[in-house]
């Protein structure tokens, strides 16, 4: 088991606390990134009070997935474990990259890697 604990501050004050909690199959996020969370529940993600967007996924060997990234938005990719290339930089477990600029999220080369990527608001 292997938990990771991700804080992101609400886009409003005074929201009524709530947990929410879903499980995605394995097949959901096999080589592709899966919408996990979102503030519209889109896709049957579970709520964010976020202009965000998390996904998972998982990636091994010849498996990619492309994420394209609109203008203005930041990505943060987390590798919970394996190992991954994100963009042409190799990542492992508990390795994270911050890209700012990037028109597109790109991974690659997966060796049982576990990935969540955050699609956030720009500056």
């Amino acid at each position: 088991m292997h938990f990771l604990q991700i804080w992101i501050q609400p886009d409003q004050q005074r929201i009524e606390p709530s947990y929410e909690e879903k499980r995605f199959d394995s097949e959901e996020k096999r080589g592709r990134l899966r919408l996990i969370a979102s503030p519209d529940r889109s896709d049957g993600s579970v709520l964010i009070h976020q202009d965000a967007r998390v996904y998972a996924g998982l990636f091994n060997g010849t498996e990619q997935a492309v994420l394209e990234v609109k203008p203005g938005r930041r990505i943060y990719v987390h590798v919970a474990r394996g190992s991954v290339t994100a963009n042409d930089t190799k990542l492992t477990s508990g390795d994270a990259l911050k890209l700012t600029d990037a028109t597109q999220l790109t991974l690659t080369e997966g060796s049982d890697a576990e990935v969540i990527v955050f699609d956030l608001p720009g500056k």
